[in-house]
């Protein structure tokens, strides 16, 4: 019967799934795209490829006879949060912390707050309102919340909880751990927020298998302490107690430290890193002290990427002979602060106005692009693999943001089995991917090329410019206004009103803005992360901004 024929009887054969990789005995890597790894994801349903890094979390909880630490930016995933009632119930010592914008059960939102928030808010109550109505009758009863609710049921269990406002201030930059500690010798480290959207996929999307993360299971007491440590300067006496806990710079630094797991070396650094101690001591600087290690590859996969020292560290490996290849998320890839363009060769303005220590590179490469991704996903992690042997991976976006202001995390673990699998999912991102520069983006280089020279010859302003090498001496020469601003310039007046780039600035920065509270500041740092700023309208959805403080930051910021 035609039912009974093999896929190579009727004419075609299927793509073979490819073998397992192998794994470290103390070290799991795991990424919700696996080729090699399938499972039915629990909420949609859906038989997907990947690896169910929700299970894997769950499955490191029940382990647990002790305590469990879980320090994430977002918890809303109904099955870990099921796992830490149950182990609370069992005895054990359970403790979350929380980004503080991200600390509040969405069912207690009240229908006028959903009314008056920006579109891409009111979307995500709407992925949770289809994850906890179970019954699909488009209502969310109270027990299905109970069921469903991750913080609800976390509350209902009378489980510890705090965010970072609990040192008593507005909350740091941003709360952007993701990691989990059991009985003081697991670690669950990874680059995704316990969400759909993270892990499995959005309900809006139906195509979509979640943002592209990595997750490492580690088993090392050594590395745990180091953690845990690190989870009790940030828990300080817990919900109820002293205000003692410490976020953001306020945490005493730590230098990066490393140990041996088995035969492998893992180091480790959290950030941030106040601008008092050199760069080269922050988490930024144990990733380019790394990449600086590169003699034969430097491959990267990163969410976003605008740190100009790694880039011109990786400009001097590639120029040593080492082939560098990067993708990075599409919403941010040709952004003007994006690094991916120094790599192409080419610069992007605001304003005519280049970063002053802005560097393209003079022999560009044409190995950078952006992951074709299913509908609604995004390329989440923040990795890098160095000559197929070590990889850079963590919480932590390769931003000065990250470096001197968020809660982050910096793994480097020096193992070829290791960077094995990050090799394959990097591979996987690379294949059919858009690299070079894209005629779009060339369109607009000339265009603003055009612009600003219309500029230069409106205000005749001639001056000195400093060419792309900066080992070469200036030319003299009338620059456009976008060569002119790359040259250093003494501090002025107008130098000091300079727009401020509303997603590559600081929190203190935003803050500096006229009407912009310390609150407010933390609400356009927490909507960048999800979403960059893309125009004025992007900014007029964030609560708070008026129409009035709107006008009156019409002139003051850019994106």
């Amino acid at each position: 019967m035609a039912l009974g024929l093999s896929a190579c009887q009727r004419g075609y054969s299927q793509p073979l799934r490819p073998a397992p990789l192998p794994q470290e005995d103390l070290i799991q890597v795991y990424t919700n795209h696996e080729p090699a790894s399938r499972y039915t994801e629990p909420y949609r349903k859906q038989v997907r490829d990947g690896d169910d890094l929700e299970q894997k979390i769950v499955d490191a909880i029940a382990t647990a006879k002790v305590t469990v630490d879980v320090a994430v930016q977002e918890l809303r995933l109904p099955k870990i949060a099921a796992a830490l009632v149950e182990r609370q119930a069992a005895g054990v010592k359970v403790r979350v912390i929380l980004e503080n914008t991200y600390s509040r059960p969405f069912s207690a939102f009240t229908a006028e707050e959903i009314a008056q928030q920006p579109e891409r808010d009111r979307g995500r109550y709407d992925e949770f309102r289809q994850l906890v109505d179970r019954n699909g009758d488009g209502q969310v009863s109270q027990d299905e919340t109970n069921q469903g609710d991750a913080l609800v049921m976390l509350d209902r269990a009378k489980i510890p909880r705090i965010d970072d406002t609990a040192d008593g201030s507005a909350g740091s930059n941003l709360m952007h751990n993701k990691f989990v500690v059991v009985d003081g010798r697991t670690i669950i480290m990874t680059s995704a927020n316990f969400t759909t959207s993270d892990v499995h996929g959005d309900f809006k999307s139906p195509a979509s298998r979640g943002n592209a993360n990595n997750m490492l299971q580690i088993s090392s007491p050594e590395l745990a302490t180091i953690f845990t440590q690190q989870f009790n300067v940030m828990w300080g006496d817990g919900p109820g107690g002293k205000r003692d806990s410490k976020f953001g710079v306020k945490k005493p630094f730590r230098p990066a430290q490393q140990v041996t797991i088995g035969t492998t070396t893992v180091e480790v650094q959290f950030s941030p890193t106040r601008p008092s101690i050199p760069w080269t001591r922050s988490s930024n600087g144990l990733i380019g002290k790394t990449l600086s290690t590169a003699k034969k590859s430097v491959d990267l996969a990163l969410f976003v990427f605008s740190e100009q020292r790694l880039v011109n560290l990786l400009d001097t490996v590639h120029q040593s002979g080492a082939d560098v290849r990067a993708l990075i998320e599409p919403g941010f890839a040709y952004r003007s602060y994006s690094e991916a363009l120094d790599m192409l060769g080419i610069a992007l303005a605001e304003d005519c106005k280049l970063e002053a220590s802005n560097r393209p590179w003079q022999n560009p490469i044409a190995t950078v692009g952006v992951p074709r991704l299913p509908p609604g996903d995004l390329l989440h992690n923040k990795f890098g693999i160095v000559d197929q042997e070590i990889v850079i991976t963590g919480s932590h976006n390769w931003t000065d943001a990250a470096n001197t202001g968020n809660d982050e995390t910096v793994l480097v673990v020096h193992s070829p089995i290791v960077a094995a699998h990050y090799q394959r999912e990097f591979e996987r991102l690379y294949t059919n991917a858009i690299l070079g520069l894209p005629p779009a983006i060339q369109k607009k280089v000339n265009a603003q090329r055009q612009q600003c020279r219309s500029l230069q010859s409106a205000s005749d302003t001639p001056g000195a410019i400093v060419p792309k090498n900066r080992n070469s001496k200036p030319r003299e020469v009338p620059p456009t206004p976008v060569e002119a601003a790359a040259a250093p310039k003494k501090a002025s007046k107008r130098q000091s009103k300079q727009r401020v780039n509303l997603n590559t600035a600081t929190q203190a920065e935003l803050d500096a803005l006229p009407g912009v509270s310390t609150k407010l500041a933390k609400r356009i740092v927490a909507a960048r992360q999800a979403h960059p700023f893309t125009s004025l309208n992007d900014l007029a959805q964030i609560p708070g901004i008026s129409a009035k403080r709107l006008k009156r930051l019409e002139t003051q910021v850019t994106w």
